[in-house]
């Protein structure tokens, strides 16, 4: 299965009636904050509080015909949010395998969407494993977090609705962790608009496609240090590798003070509340770099999960 645009496509037409079209939020303040024609996608807005809907529930679609004992996935917290949901739309079991360091609401939520939690080491690696193991025992489909085609395909639908919503935008502007959102993304408008440039923001503390583009190969990082966590992934998947060479202009990190930076901007001065990973775009982007200089940008804010001891003590730290 490739990830093209009739994948996409045929994506769109799959969950676009379920799925939330999140606003265009034009914003004059951090656009002359910027120093360019600013543009925030408001996925902190989708349903579940993040991006992650539109791929689970794609794949979750294919797994009610073909797999009805359920799904399992392994997840920092919001990609096991939206199997929890996108399983319990479609009347499956969930289970969902989160590391140890998950936040509380995090898990909450996935319990209150009826999915069963277990939590499960550190890192990225730890907790897929886990989950593919369990899909295994339990005769589950595993849902991968980001490198699977219907995945991201189902992420990419970000990509038309940011078309179809400022057609005239010149810059596009995406966090990466695994690297599903903006392969999806990046396909979907470079398939459609090749003239717009796709930029991959990443912490600077898990430059996982940063150092794999400045490498020539696939980089697993031996550990990853941001308050970022849906960012924090150790490598690229081995589809979203490719994807992000061949379509991605280019990548940048941002340290998580310019985070911290940026996600108190967008809650006092927007009434916006972004988590770290959703705040990343905006980072570089205050950063008013020569690329982004006078151009129409569009920045993806990717999620908006967070409780209200974690945002305090982020914010407190800024």
């Amino acid at each position: 299965m490739t990830v093209d645009l009739p994948l996409i496509q045929e994506a769109y037409q799959r969950i676009g009636p379920v799925v939330h079209k999140t606003p265009m939020l034009h914003t004059q303040q951090l656009s002359q904050m910027t120093d360019c024609d600013l543009t925030l996608k408001a996925e902190n807005l989708q349903i579940t509080g993040s991006f992650k809907i539109r791929g689970a529930l794609n794949k979750v679609a294919w797994a009610a015909q073909s797999s009805p004992a359920g799904v399992v996935t392994g997840s920092s917290g919001n990609h096991g949010q939206a199997v929890a949901w996108a399983a319990r739309h479609f009347h499956l079991q969930a289970y969902i395998v989160v590391p140890t360091t998950a936040s509380a609401a995090k898990i909450e939520a996935a319990q209150s969407y009826g999915a069963r939690v277990e939590q499960y080491g550190t890192t990225s690696r730890d907790r897929l494993e886990r989950a593919q193991t369990v899909a295994q025992e339990l005769s589950m489909t595993f849902v991968a977090p980001y490198d699977d085609p219907l995945v991201i395909a189902g992420q990419g639908t970000a990509g038309l609705e940011i078309l179809e919503q400022r057609p005239d935008v010149q810059v596009v502007l995406v966090p990466i962790g695994g690297g599903g959102l903006i392969s999806g993304i990046a396909t979907a408008i470079k398939s459609l608009r090749p003239d717009i440039r796709v930029i991959g923001v990443e912490p600077l503390g898990a430059p996982k496609a940063f150092q794999s583009r400045r490498q020539h190969r696939l980089v697993v990082l031996p550990e990853t240090d941001t308050i970022a966590d849906g960012l924090k992934s150790l490598a690229l998947g081995d589809l979203t590798y490719p994807i992000i060479e061949r379509r991605v202009d280019d990548l940048v990190t941002v340290d998580d003070d310019e985070i911290r930076h940026a996600m108190e901007l967008l809650l006092s001065r927007q009434k916006i509340l972004a988590e770290p990973s959703g705040a990343a775009t905006l980072a570089y982007a205050l950063r008013r770099p020569e690329q982004l200089r006078g151009r129409k940008v569009a920045a993806v804010i990717s999620g908006g999960n967070m409780d209200l001891p974690s945002l305090c003590r982020i914010i407190g730290m800024a």
